[in-house]
């Protein structure tokens, strides 16, 4: 397995990612927020048909620190990505 740096900001776009992928991808990059001081997110996984949706919701309802999520306003993709905000660890 090849291993891919991108850069860590409060979107993640998972287009360009293979569903397989995604779940060591999230996990890594929510870590990867954490320490960057990045507690709010947005992540774009897409409109068809709401498979790829339920998968991320899925990770993140079992990520323990993911603080809650919620489906995006229309100006930010709708039902199209997921805004989610991240647990401030003291």
């Amino acid at each position: 397995m090849q291993h891919v740096k991108i850069d860590i900001e409060d979107v993640l776009d998972l287009h360009t990612f293979k569903p397989e992928d995604v779940p060591d991808l999230l996990e890594d990059y929510i870590f990867e927020c954490i320490r960057s001081g990045i507690f709010s997110m947005r992540i774009i996984h897409g409109k068809g048909k709401g498979i790829q949706k339920k998968r991320v919701q899925k990770l993140l309802k079992n990520n323990p620190k993911v603080e809650f999520f919620q489906d995006a306003p229309p100006e930010a993709g709708g039902w199209g990505a997921t805004l989610v905000e991240l647990k401030r660890e003291s």
